[in-house]
């Protein structure tokens, strides 16, 4: 069955991948043997930068995570990753052509099947790509989802996203996706680290977000995150702060219905409006 791609607010252009091979749930078989010398060569150039730049600014939990991806010279095989995430957290990752709706993302988590967009960047856009590559999906997400108590808050957040969007709620809940999972900070040994996917995939946002002193950093608290907006082609400018993953999965832990509800009442914050409170 040949599903339509939609993309959220990533690019006025048409979302790239090949969605014609994609089943009904958006997910499809990971063609390994389609991969060029040029392919498998980004991604070992991507690895070694990135890689290079953790220590001091990635959290422990994700460098410690990161020798699990396997091997590091070339594009891996999906299914040998899942050999060593399913006996770690019962979590497996699945590959998609890109960008997919809210509801088939939300159900995939879920069911603790993590989508993995299976092309990679070219060469030209090595220093930025607009939509999610391969690189940035397996660097970036799928180290912290051998944390049991990581992989558990994402799960918890699909099946929060599955709720969100029966009470029309998706763009609040989406933006504690944004400032956790994909650009969060944590609090280690009394400095900053990053533990989100758009921060430890990036070479420029990496020590932006975590020792830069133009964004403003504020603890993570519910409201005030689902009432901020984000930016999606420039540095954040306000990072959200947690001391553990075991306070982000209790703070997902509530029925989020009556927040919904408060918040629908109450303006937004722009992504660099300032609160005046450091975390």
């Amino acid at each position: 069955m040949a599903v339509e791609p939609v993309v959220y607010g990533a690019s006025e252009r048409p979302p790239r991948g090949d969605y014609a091979r994609a089943g009904a749930d958006y997910t499809c078989a990971q063609n390994h043997a389609a991969y060029t010398r040029a392919d498998h060569d980004t991604y070992r150039r991507l690895y070694e930068r990135q890689s290079a730049l953790l220590p001091g600014l990635a959290s422990e939990a994700f460098i410690a995570a990161l020798p699990s991806l396997g091997i590091k010279d070339h594009i891996p095989r999906f299914e040998e990753i899942n050999e060593r995430l399913y006996r770690a957290t019962r979590w497996e990752i699945v590959a998609v052509p890109g960008l997919i709706p809210e509801v088939p993302f939300f159900t995939l988590l879920a069911n603790r099947k993590f989508p993995v967009t299976d092309w990679i960047r070219t060469p030209q856009e090595f220093d930025y790509i607009v939509e999610p590559d391969i690189f940035h999906d397996l660097f970036g997400h799928v180290p912290l989802l051998f944390n049991p108590v990581f992989a558990d808050y994402v799960q918890r957040y699909g099946q929060g996203g599955l709720k969100a969007q029966q009470l029309g709620a998706c763009e609040m809940l989406s933006r504690l996706y944004w400032y956790t999972i994909e650009f969060g900070l944590i609090r280690e040994h009394g400095g900053l680290r990053a533990y989100g996917a758009g921060i430890l995939s990036s070479s420029g946002e990496l020590p932006y977000a975590v020792q830069s002193p133009e964004p403003q950093r504020l603890p993570l608290q519910l409201e005030r995150t689902m009432r901020t907006r984000y930016k999606i082609d420039s540095y954040q400018q306000t990072y959200f702060v947690i001391d553990s993953f075991e306070q982000l999965f209790d703070m997902t832990a509530a029925d989020f219905a009556p927040v919904y509800e408060r918040l629908r009442g109450l303006g937004e914050f722009a992504a660099d409006e300032r609160d005046g409170v450091v975390a």
